[in-house]
């Protein structure tokens, strides 16, 4: 027996469904409905809705999903997957690393600071306190593991200390710590009211809330108000013990993002010292904000409270200050603090918010852009603009974030205003899936839910490792590395499993707590504690804001949106120019002057008239070790005044065709080892080659055992043609061109070829990756593809076939799903391979520089010397990884033999040890990937 039923839904009129009376059959209905002429009354549609509902909630097994118009309605499923992960990441972290402050989900082991390579800033969030346990608490009550959360909440007791001799991070260490803290003292009191659980409970963990809360206030000993950067949990920031203190400049979040967590501990313990602390430091901040445009800068002096960084955007290094100016009105409800969020809204809306795009300008000039890209921790705005109200730029901006994630599987660190990936690198943040919810919970529309099951499927398919789930290294190859923050553990699980669950499936109503930044509980309640200020204040004056045109209350979604389309109209074009965004590099232009006697684009490093007529012009060559060679201009060694002038037209001229082939440049690609024991599990980061087949439109890859062509620079005609056929050549790099090394291993019968650095130690995780460059001549006779490996990769690739023999890869443009069969991946446009760091070139009078390749004429890809400024208050790892073309030409004899004796002497034994560790750790990953299988079965 049948029923048809039409289910309304929010966008797309009618969507029918068979249902049989044993439910065994869950299926859309695929022929036309004429909208009402089959709607059967509203009662026993909401019948058959929660019947259906019921049916997902019980069948968590099944990965069947019954769509409605590309909408997944069993949520229920989406939800018990969120809760399978989360137990995966969790007790691999409590398993393999625990005590330890984070877990390295690769290698299985806990990162201990001090015992790890340092990666700079990165690490300062860690101080030896179990931080992901604690900033885990509070997700542990709202999945209702209210067992585990007792048993973590001893843990936390019994084995952690914050009196460490160490430096951390006064940001990090108040959201994460601080936050971890009083929102697992939160949950505590709340399931002890409730009289099951935690009966024991007498305040402990709001006892450790305090202790580092006085830990940290040394830190805010400030003429202005504003925290030192870094306190030293034992020692403050005075003295030389405390190896800390000597900081001058901060970033604008770090300072502004400690009001909630200050606040809720001085109205927990009823001590105000601490709100004081945090509210004086908001108040230095207003107070410096620019008075024209009332934006902030991203880093300011924290003695002078001069601005260090004058641009400003809603992104890294000011992202939270503005959260927490509303947020802290919320929970507080001090209408100070939303009267300033007005001014500077404001002022973000006319300046920086250009929909979809969020903008960075300068606070002097905020008509005038300060970069062309975006960073991923803008994604966090959407949600705040839905806590603020504004829900139209809120759907468009979230569009935008969902297509780029779409086209590249993750959020990229950092991409252009035109879609490209500017930073590779993909930490798991959680900002996407927390804008996503609040989306969600503002419109009810479905499409949100569809967005969330993208978040979780691109999880499970690319970040998924048998010991928890590891950040990408390069989400336009699918490499990993070896991290995985605390964050994803305390944010990303709660508003997955808040997007996906009914009101019954929570332990409590969310409705009565503010999220921080960091995602922790705190209770609405705190705004009727008792409060005062016991420390001055930089407080403004009242008068200076004029609140007369300010909104006092959210408006309702429902009356802003009564047509269900019209949150898709506004998407529509959105997807659309995303779709569109691989536009051509624009043609170089002609500079429009007279004629040089040697121009950029005809140079090689390699001619010896090229090089007089540099010496003539005042240009000099510099080899570096790396294989580019360095261009200096002094223009008093010129021979003559218009000689000098012509050599600073050529190094203008080689600027701008070193920023032209920047857009030009292909992405890195992707050297897969699927045989046995890696299956898929080991991604090497490739340099691609400027000829040969495009990996980019092969569907498939290419894919065939690897074998070691004779003689090994693929120089001359192979030798062992016999054992090459049919199978990927590895050459090693020098002697002869790329383009030579490909025609030989060609006509010999390879179906591609991998060439492997030379130079001992090279890494892509510290140099940068080039793509091989022509030979000067037509190269459409190459047909097979040619992939290069820094020593490093190189290095793992050749131990893995000395010990397995045989050795089955894939050349690929990304890489494929672990573990199974090659599938078709979603081709996206080209994306840009930049550092992620910002460049600009140095300005000299008398001196210009730029860097170059040794390469031939139609491949010379110069950069221009640069100066180095990453964005404070991140707390992304920043890893250079630009591309570079490079023609296959050897070094000077004397200086490469020189190099090459050093390097084997230092670095020969820690090279092999580190392969030797790599192929063990991926063992240990093997078995625990096959007991994890066998688990399942």
């Amino acid at each position: 027996m049948y029923i048809t039923v039409t289910l309304p839904t929010y966008h797309n009129g009618a969507c029918t469904f068979l249902i049989d009376a044993g439910w065994s059959i869950v299926q859309p209905w695929t022929g036309n409905v004429t909208g009402r002429e089959t709607q059967v009354e509203v009662s026993l549609r909401k019948k058959i809705h929660s019947a259906l509902k019921a049916k997902c909630d019980t069948n968590t097994g099944s990965t069947e999903k019954m769509l409605c118009n590309g909408v997944c309605l069993l949520s229920g499923n989406q939800r018990n997957q969120v809760v399978e992960m989360f137990d995966h990441a969790y007790q691999n972290y409590m398993d393999h690393a625990y005590p330890a402050d984070e877990l390295m989900p690769l290698t299985c082991r806990g990162r201990v600071r001090g015992l790890e390579p340092s990666r700079g800033d990165v690490d300062d969030a860690l101080g030896k306190f179990s931080l992901t346990l604690i900033d885990t608490l509070d997700t542990l009550v709202l999945l209702n593991k209210t067992t585990e959360f007792e048993a973590a909440v001893r843990r936390v007791l019994s084995d952690v200390r914050l009196d460490n001799d160490i430096v951390v991070s006064v940001f990090e260490t108040n959201i994460r710590v601080l936050g971890g803290l009083l929102g697992g003292h939160s949950m505590a009191v709340m399931l002890k009211e409730r009289g099951q659980h935690m009966q024991w409970y007498q305040d402990e963990l709001l006892h450790m809330a305090k202790d580092l809360g006085l830990r940290l206030l040394p830190a805010f000993n400030t003429s202005s108000g504003l925290p030192y950067p870094r306190v030293n949990l034992k020692y403050g920031v005075r003295g030389p013990e405390t190896r800390t203190g000597t900081e001058t400049d901060t970033c604008t979040a770090c300072a502004g993002t400690i009001i909630l967590e200050f606040a809720a501990l001085s109205r927990f313990i009823g001590d105000p010292v601490f709100e004081a602390h945090a509210r004086r430091a908001l108040d230095f901040l207003w107070e410096k904000r620019q008075r024209n445009s009332n934006l902030v800068g991203t880093t300011i002096n924290i003695h002078s409270g001069e601005w260090v960084r004058r641009d400003s955007g809603v992104g890294a290094g000011i992202d939270s200050y503005y959260e927490y100016l509303l947020k802290a009105y919320v929970l507080l409800g001090d209408d100070l603090f939303l009267q300033r969020f007005n001014v500077h809204y404001a002022s973000i809306m006319k300046y920086i918010s250009q929909p979809p795009l969020l903008l960075h300008v300068h606070i002097h000039k905020p008509f005038l852009p300060a970069r062309t890209w975006m960073d991923s921790l803008l994604a966090f705005f959407p949600g705040l603009q839905v806590l603020k109200g504004d829900i139209r730029p809120a759907i468009e901006t979230h569009e935008m974030l969902y297509q780029v994630t779409k086209k590249h599987n993750f959020l990229p660190e950092a991409f252009t205003t035109d879609f490209r990936v500017h930073w590779a690198q993909h930490p798991l943040r959680p900002e996407f899936a927390e804008s996503t919810y609040f989306l969600y919970k503002a419109t009810g529309d479905p499409y949100y839910l569809e967005a969330g099951r993208t978040i979780l499927d691109n999880l499970n398919r690319f970040a998924r490792v048998p010991c928890g789930f590891a950040a990408m290294k390069d989400v336009r190859t699918g490499s990993h590395e070896d991290r995985m923050d605390s964050f994803f553990l305390a944010e990303m699980f709660k508003y997955l499993f808040l997007l996906f669950a009914e009101a019954d499936d929570l332990p409590f109503d969310v409705e009565d707590y503010i999220f921080t930044t960091e995602a922790h509980l705190l209770p609405l309640s705190l705004s009727r504690a008792p409060h005062s200020s016991s420390v001055p204040s930089n407080k403004t004056s009242e008068e200076e804001l004029d609140d007369s045109n300010f909104d006092w209350t959210c408006p309702n979604t429902r009356l802003l949106f009564p047509d269900p389309a019209f949150p898709r109209n506004l998407r529509e074009p959105i997807r659309s120019a995303v779709d569109k965004s691989c536009p051509r590099p624009a043609p170089y232009k002609e500079p429009g002057m007279g004629r040089l006697p040697l121009r950029a684009q005809d140079f090689m490093a390699n001619n010896p008239e090229h090089l007089e007529l540099l010496r003539r012009m005042g240009v000099s060559l510099i080899h570096l070790k790396d294989g580019r060679v360095q261009l200096v201009q002094h223009a008093t060694q010129a021979m003559s005044a218009v000689a000098a002038e012509d050599g600073v037209r050529f190094m203008q001229e080689m600027m701008e065709l070193s920023n032209q082939q920047q857009k030009e440049q292909l992405p890195p690609r992707a050297v897969q080892i699927i045989s046995h024991p890696f299956f898929g599990r080991v991604v090497l980061t490739a340099g691609p080659a400027q000829f040969g087949t495009d990996l980019s439109k092969s569907t498939t890859g290419v894919r065939g055992f690897v074998t070691a062509a004779e003689p090994y620079s693929g120089c001359n005609e192979i030798t062992n043609a016999e054992y090459v056929q049919g199978h990927i050549a590895l050459l090693q790099r020098g002697q002869c061109m790329f383009a030579e090394k490909a025609r030989h291993i060609q006509k010999a019968g390879a179906i591609g070829g991998i060439v492997i650095d030379d130079n001992e130690g090279s890494s892509s995780d510290t140099a940068p990756l080039f793509q091989m460059a022509g030979d000067g001549r037509n190269t459409d006779d190459i047909t097979i593809p040619l992939l290069f490996l820094f020593h490093k990769e190189g290095s793992i690739l050749l131990e893995a076939l000395k010990e397995y023999r045989e050795v089955e890869v894939l050349l690929s443009d990304k890489a494929r799903d672990r573990g199974v069969d090659v599938q078709e991946a979603e081709v996206g446009c080209l994306t840009e391979a930049t550092t992620p760091t910002s460049f600009e070139p140095v300005a000299q009078s008398k001196m210009s520089t730029a860097m170059l390749d040794e390469s031939l004429p139609e491949e010379v890809t110069p950069s221009q010397q640069a100066v180095i400024s990453a964005d404070e208050g991140s707390s992304t790892e920043q890893e250079a990884i630009p591309t570079k073309a490079e023609a296959d030409l050897p070094q000077p004899k004397q200086d490469k033999d020189s190099e090459s004796r050093e390097e084997s002497q230092g670095n020969t034994d820690s090279s092999s040890q580190s392969v030797d560790e790599l192929l063990a750790d991926w063992r240990e990953d093997l078995e625990a990937f096959q007991k994890m299988e066998e688990d399942e079965l």
